[in-house]
């Protein structure tokens, strides 16, 4: 008789390591999603038998939140009174840096009403160092030259008022645009600007303007009309 040979056993395929590391990381994820859970039924049946802390954090919270609200309200506050009474005198301008210039313009036209002013001069400002809309709709982009000697310093010229006339509107979509410095104005860049439509806020109009509470726009003229009806207009 033949011996019948026995079945011969299948090779079982043993997991790669990806799938070990896969197999792996579901377990940890398991195990970590458990704990997480129970964790949590812990807190709550905690805080269920310990009720009044909740109520403890959101008194907490409501008066932190209130606090929030009330200090805010007290900073817009303030800087409304101060707008309204910002003033400058020529001495202080002359003494500030350039910078610290364009920051008191943005200032004034700020307590004017121009709740938008921003600083945007620097490198690459194409002739722009402040920016605003007047309550009338007006978009005003403002120079600034300042002297550190007032009005012995070097006269703005023609050629400074040319670069303002060639990016103000073209690419900064002037309205208004404006010179304005604590300085001199050569009589050559005064006519430049007359023919251009540019308006300069020379030493003795800025003085009138940072030292008074009428806004800049009753100061000069042949400034264009409003651009939509207002309360002012």
């Amino acid at each position: 008789m033949t011996r019948r040979r026995p079945p011969a056993r299948r090779r079982t395929r043993r997991p790669s390591k990806k799938q070990q590391q896969r197999d792996a990381q579901l377990i940890g994820f398991a195990m970590a999603a458990t704990a997480a859970i129970g964790l949590m039924v812990v807190v709550v049946n905690w805080l269920l038998a310990h009720w009044w802390v909740l109520v403890v954090l959101l008194v907490l919270a409501v008066l932190a939140g209130a606090g929030w609200l009330y200090s805010r309200q007290q900073r817009a506050q303030w800087e409304a009174v101060r707008a309204q009474g910002l003033r400058y005198g020529l001495p202080q301008l002359d003494a500030l840096h350039h910078a610290q210039f364009e920051d008191a313009i943005r200032d004034l036209m700020r307590r004017d009403g121009c709740r938008d002013a921003q600083r945007v001069g620097g490198r690459g400002d194409l002739g722009a160092d402040v920016k605003a809309t007047d309550p009338f709709g007006r978009r005003w982009v403002i120079q600034c030259k300042h002297r550190r000697n007032g009005a012995r310093g070097s006269a703005v010229g023609t050629p400074d008022l040319q670069v303002l006339n060639g990016t103000a509107r073209q690419v900064h979509g002037a309205d208004v645009a404006v010179m304005v410095t604590n300085g001199r104005v050569t009589g050559p860049a005064t006519d430049f600007a007359k023919q251009q439509r540019l308006h300069v806020v020379d030493r003795e109009t800025l003085a009138r303007w940072a030292a008074g509470s009428r806004p800049l726009w009753e100061l000069l003229r042949a400034v264009p009309p409003p651009r939509r009806p207002t309360p002012l207009s």
